[in-house]
């Protein structure tokens, strides 16, 4: 498959630079999960279309606590949704694919059904090819992503109405 150009780094956040990284030795290494506490901070990544999750920061006992989730910055950010309708979010940065070979049809097409665990579309990340599944059961809504486009850690890749 041939690769879209990269996005350009210089719109990248320290922030989301070290999500990268460490998403990246999380695939190198072969870890399905990883949990990891610095300076008030805490994140949470699992690979493999699990749930991906940045906490807010640790606040001591006492204090009132964030009630949402920080954003990454320069990540883009999951607009609201009626109650009845998920995201399901990259797990990491990568290339988007619709289907299992360019010739193949796609996994998923809008409007239709899926049940936990069906493939929804492969993510290739470090040359390795990373199949996301359906956590939920529902009706794909929306594509939000085209085949062959880069994908950052925490995108909005479809709409699941359940």
């Amino acid at each position: 498959m041939a690769r879209p150009q990269k996005k350009s780094a210089a719109r990248r956040s320290p922030e989301l630079e070290r999500i990268q990284a460490v998403a990246e030795i999380m695939v190198r290494h072969e870890l399905s999960e990883l949990e990891w506490e610095k300076g008030g901070e805490r994140i949470h990544l699992r690979r493999g279309g699990a749930p991906v999750t940045v906490a807010a920061p640790v606040q001591p006992v006492g204090l009132p606590q964030a009630s949402a989730p920080v954003a990454v910055p320069g990540a883009n950010e999951a607009k609201a949704l009626p109650a009845n309708q998920k995201q399901v979010l990259s797990p990491f940065v990568g290339t988007f694919y619709r289907a299992p070979s360019p010739t193949a049809e796609p996994y998923v097409r809008e409007g239709q059904s899926v049940k936990r665990g069906d493939v929804l579309c492969i993510i290739e990340a470090m040359k390795l090819m990373n199949e996301i599944e359906a956590e939920i059961p529902g009706k794909v809504v929306s594509i939000l992503v085209e085949n062959g486009q880069p994908v950052e850690f925490g995108e909005p890749l479809f709409v699941v109405e359940t």
